[in-house]
């Protein structure tokens, strides 16, 4: 069984595979690193819903975009479970990705395993939509040689729905802090009241945005994309944007559990 870890600034997703399957999959925040006991406790209170235990893991693959945390979690998957993980961005590791930018090395991990999950799907040329901690838009196209499967050409980086409402709280003194959830069809765009007005400015304000730059990505390329909406906001804006293809909200562990393979020499 593998163990598929996305850190990310605001929650580690943790998924096991069974063949090709996700079997179980939960979120722990990221706040500090934590000790090997913690991750082991949670990893085991979820695999036994499953009945299996921690000695079923023989493989584990990580992404992570927190450098302070991601040593603890190398750490646990080596000494507590016994395997080496395969890290993206570490030497070594492939991705069969060509990445057009000025700095491959400024690129989100969990940006380019999207990419890698994005042409393995067949999707290119694709932009995905991430709603996490930022609401970032990211171009996949098809590679310029034959030596990779895909190109990954850059993208757009905004802030995320719910910092930006937790700022705007902050920020003005008899503004109310909001639940970001999912908002009805009909949400009017002229709110009747401070709530209904900041619901309306999250939600239409963020549909407006992805419209925005989608319609921008496509001008500037001159040709359509696939458009993909991934992460843990996207079932709430997704439905409120008919331009998205579809949703795909492991995207991330998908392309996780791909890169394992290529650099696993026992799955090859």
């Amino acid at each position: 069984m593998l163990l598929a870890v996305d850190c990310g600034n605001t929650n580690i997703v943790m998924s096991v595979f069974d063949g090709d399957t996700i079997c179980c999959q939960w979120r722990l925040e990221t706040k500090r690193p934590q000790p090997d006991n913690t991750y082991l406790d949670v990893l085991t209170r979820q695999l036994v819903k499953i009945s299996c235990t921690p000695q079923d893991i023989d493989g584990c693959v990580m992404a992570s975009v927190v450098p302070e945390i991601t040593p603890y979690l190398s750490d646990f998957a080596t000494n507590v479970l016994g395997v080496m993980p395969v890290i993206i961005g570490t030497p070594g590791v492939t991705l069969a990705l060509e990445i057009d930018i000025d700095n491959s090395a400024e690129v989100g991990a969990d940006r380019l395993v999207n990419a890698v999950a994005v042409a393995h799907l067949g999707h290119v040329p694709a932009i995905v939509v991430d709603f996490g901690t930022a609401t970032t838009f990211d171009i996949v196209r098809a590679a310029q040689t034959d030596k990779y499967k895909a190109c990954y050409a850059g993208g757009v980086i905004s802030p995320g729905v719910h910092r930006s409402s937790e700022a705007l709280a902050l920020a003005a003194a008899q503004l109310p802090q909001i639940s970001v959830d999912q908002f009805d069809a009909h949400l009017p765009v002229l709110g009747k009241s401070t709530v209904s007005a900041m619901r309306s400015g999250v939600l239409w304000g963020y549909v407006g945005l992805v419209e925005g730059i989608l319609a921008r990505l496509e001008a500037e390329a001159g040709y359509g994309f696939t458009k993909i909406a991934t992460g843990g906001l996207a079932p709430v804006f997704a439905p409120h944007l008919p331009m998205i293809t579809s949703m795909e909200p492991d995207l991330t562990v998908k392309g996780l559990k791909q890169i394992y393979d290529m650099n696993n020499p026992k799955v090859q």
